[in-house]
Order: structure tokens, then C-alpha cells, then sequence
């Protein structure tokens, strides 16, 4: 095996199950939420806060069944998922920000595809 195709193959065994991870939170969403945009509010099915900071308001809304959201204040901020999310908030990479929410939701290694 060639040094490139060690490299393929290290990147792709560290690659997050996002399918798995995405479940776990969608599971403990409003937890969640809690964690990663501290100062919201659950009304009726969604979480509402003021951005991606958090905080009170209710321009940022994520649906607690499927965890799609989006922030209304900011054109084009809207995901599909959890992982998104929390890739949103924390602007890391959508691999980093699922290892790291897998990390939150005390995956380990399960959170590994």
C-alpha cells in the first residue's frame, strides 16, 4: 500500500457516522440545544433563540422531531440536522462538529463509521 492510499484509508476509518450521530442528538435534542444555544426556549415543536450565538429571541428555530433549522435574521443559514448545527455554531467543519457532538452525546467510538 502506497503512503497515499494509508492516508485514504486512516482518513475514511476516522470518518463520524453522521447517520448515527444525527440519531443519538435528534434523541436528546432539546439537551442539546440547551448545550449549543444556551438561552433558548422550547415553544410548541421547536427551539427558538436569537442566532447562532444563542440567547433570547426567536430568529434562529429548530424543529425538535426532524432537527432541521434555520436563522431568519441571516439569509442562507438553514440545515438539515443536528450535525449541521452544531457545524453552524461552532465553525468547524461538518466532520469536526459531528466528532465533537458525538463527543457531547458520549458516543466514543460508536460515533465512527
Amino acid at each position: 500500500m502506497t503512503s497515499k492510499q494509508a492516508e485514504a484509508v486512516a482518513r475514511i476509518a476516522d470518518a463520524p457516522d453522521f447517520a448515527a450521530i444525527n440519531g443519538a442528538a435528534l434523541a436528546r435534542l432539546p439537551d442539546v440545544l440547551a448545550r449549543l444555544l444556551p438561552g433558548g426556549r422550547v415553544v410548541g415543536a421547536e427551539y427558538e433563540c436569537a442566532s447562532l450565538r444563542g440567547g433570547e429571541g426567536s430568529s434562529l428555530r429548530v424543529n425538535l422531531r426532524t432537527g432541521r433549522w434555520a436563522d431568519f435574521a441571516v439569509a442562507g443559514a438553514k440545515g438539515g440536522d443536528p450535525v449541521s448545527l452544531a457545524a453552524a455554531v461552532t465553525g468547524k467543519p461538518p466532520a469536526e462538529a459531528a466528532h465533537g457532538l458525538a463527543r457531547m452525546l458520549g458516543l466514543g467510538s460508536a460515533a465512527h463509521g
